[in-house]
This record gives C-alpha cells, structure tokens and sequence, in this order.
C-alpha cells in the first residue's frame, strides 16, 4: 500500500465502527479481526468472488493467528434468500469447528454477500459480530455502511433481515480492478445518488472525473479495470462519508436515512419487475432517479435544467435512463408492496435543489405513473 487508508468513522454509540478505505487494505484483515479479541473467523463469499481473493483473506487471517475456513454460495441476486441462509446456517452450526460468540464472520464480496453474511451473523446464535470486506463499488459506497442485513422475498426485495451493525469495514479499492465495466457503472449511480441528495460538489466530481473512472483494458486475454487509485479513494471516501453522516443520525431509517431510498421507490418495482439477473441495482436506480426527478419537476420542486443536468451525468456514466417493454400496471403493483410504503401510501424522496432532498407521502397514484411511463418514452 502506498499511502494511508482513508478512515470514516460511523458514530453509533456503542455500536460505532470505522471503515478503512484504501489500496491493499484487505492485507490488515487479519490484524483487524484478532483487534477484536476472536479466536475464530468464519469468511462467506459467492462463487464468482470466492476465487479471487478468498486464499489470500484466509492467509491474512492465519497469519494473525486466527482458526479460520469459509464458505460460499451461488453468485446472484436470486441466490439471496432464505434458503441460502439456511445452507449457511446448516454449515455454520455442524462444522467439524464449532462456533462460538467469540466467530467473527467475514462478508467477502458485493452487496448480495454483504446482505446475506450480515443477516446469516445476525441470526447465528442470536447475534455474531461480522466485518465487511466488500469486493464491488455498489458494496463500497452503499450496502457495506449502515448495518442493512437480509435477503430478498417473491413480493420483492429485501422485505426480510434485520439491522445489524458491522465490527468494521475494510474497502481496498484494488478489488474494483477486477470488475466487469458494467459492475462500476452500477456502483456509480449510487455515488449519483449521494450527490443529489446531499453534495452537489460530488456531482461536479463525478463530472469532472467519468472519464478516468470508466477505462477499461484488456491484455493477454485478461480484463482489469484502469483507473488512479487516489481518485478512486477520494470518490469511495466521500460517498462513505455521506451514507455515515446520515446512518449516524438515523441508525434505523425512523427518519432522515430514508432520503438514501432516493431513486429506490420506483428503481426497485422495475428491478422487480424485470428480474434481479437481468437488471442491474444501480441500473434500476438510475432508472428510479429519472422517474423521481420526473415528479419533482412536474411538481415545481426542481429546475428541470437541474434534471437534466442528472440525466446528463447518468448517461456519460453509462447507466440507463429509459427502458423500454414496461408494464406500468405491473410495476406500481409492485411498488404497493415494498417495505418503504407507510400506511399504505408509497413514500417518494425527491430532490427539492441538486445536494438536497425531502420524503413525502402524498405522491397521487397518477403521478408515479406518468414518471414510469415517462422511462418508457
């Protein structure tokens, strides 16, 4: 590692962590785990991430001394589910190595992973601690902060897990080297996302920046990713800092962490409705952030050049802005069900001005369908 890791601080009382940003910070996972007094560490991963890093985690962790063996489920996010968890459970619970409440698990991978291991923690023995070693960009900036656990259902996503806070995070930007493009891309539309809610500079970053972050290369018939290291550091950092700021102040989304839902309400009815394989989450959420910013600019909220200022960023970032095939029935169908809809109304974040946002819950069944069928135009 050439200079420090950046470290955020998540301030949640007793249940506060850091999360150590940086190129060759999986290497301190070993040191980090045995901080935490455990004996025995226990890594889950999914099988396209599993083969990349996991020897050179189990070294990290032998070296600290620490038991340690893994395991791993089927990459997807159809694959997140309860019975993967059970699959989990079953290894966890009769392995040769019995567990203890001293096992810290280790999420090795994107955010399925992160998702999945942190809701398998939560449950095993009514509560493991875990650490976060997140492998993508969505992972780094979104799910790998804020303790959000648990796995997908038939009537949509993530309606069963649990809040259930990381010991620690360790995000070595050297794993984004290995990503498809498209997996980048998908981390980046909730960096857009941050930006609009929060920190209109970031967008501006982001702007300046889409170039240099979107090169890719291939050699030898082997892929990686081109970028400087230092400017993949800053961008995770600021988005980190962001999701931290505001899990801090509302650990379990009773308040203002549900502005992090911004592009999410309509983003997750097309995810749904599409199919989890066959539409990325941050594509979804680019799809959802045009449909919001539909409503708000129909409502006089937001300057439509501000909009389109989004929609500009979003397409030079390669993520999606229309789709076409939507069944807009379907889709609000869907939304009636998700987890984010409060006394039976479906809640919208919108963006007020670019770097703020608000939630309201009085967005009329016609508008949420004129911002779908708008995806479609």
């Amino acid at each position: 590692m050439t200079e420090s890791p950046r470290c955020v601080h998540v301030d949640l009382g007793p249940r506060s962590y850091d999360v150590h940003i940086g190129s060759g910070v999986r290497d301190r996972l070993g040191e980090f785990v045995a901080s935490l007094g455990a004996k025995q560490a226990v890594v889950i991963s999914e099988t396209n991430v599993a083969p990349l890093y996991m020897q050179a985690i189990g070294e990290s962790l032998h070296a600290a001394g620490l038991t340690t063996w893994g395991m791993q489920f089927p990459a997807g996010e159809s694959n997140k589910t309860l019975a993967t968890v059970s699959q989990c459970l079953d290894k966890l619970l009769t392995h040769e190595t019995p567990i203890d409440r001293q096992t810290v698990i280790v999420a090795l991978g994107g955010g399925v992973a992160g998702d999945l291991s942190g809701f398998v923690a939560a449950c095993a023995l009514r509560g493991l601690r875990w650490v976060q070693v997140p492998t993508s960009l969505l992972a780094d900036v979104d799910a790998s902060v804020g303790g959000k656990t648990g796995v997908d259902h038939e009537a949509g996503k993530n309606l069963i897990g649990a809040f259930h806070q990381p010991a620690g995070v360790l995000i070595d930007v050297d794993t984004l080297r290995t990503l498809p493009l498209a997996e980048l891309r998908n981390g980046l539309a909730e960096c857009v996302k941050h930006g609009v809610i929060r920190d209109v500079s970031l967008l501006a970053f982001l702007e300046q920046h889409a170039t240099n972050l979107l090169t890719d290369m291939e050699f030898n018939g082997e892929y990686t990713l081109q970028f400087d290291p230092a400017t993949m550091t800053e961008l995770v950092a600021r988005n980190v800092a962001i999701k931290a700021a505001v899990v801090s102040e509302d650990e379990t989304e009773a308040g203002v962490r549900a502005l992090l839902n911004f592009g999410h309400t309509v983003g997750h009815g097309v995810e749904a409705y599409v199919g989890y394989d066959q539409l990325r989450h941050g594509e979804a959420v680019s799809l959802g952030m045009i449909a919001a910013n539909h409503i708000a600019v129909a409502r006089g909220l937001l300057p439509a050049s501000d909009a389109a200022r989004v929609e500009s960023l979003l397409l030079a970032l390669g993520l999606p802005v229309r789709i076409a095939d939507l069944d807009i029935d379907a889709v609000w169908q869907i939304m009636q069900r998700d987890k984010k809809a409060l006394a039976g109304k479906v809640r919208f974040v919108l963006a007020t001005a670019l770097g703020q946002a608000a939630l309201y819950d009085d967005i009329s069944e016609a508008e949420v369908r004129a911002a779908i069928a708008a995806l479609a135009t």
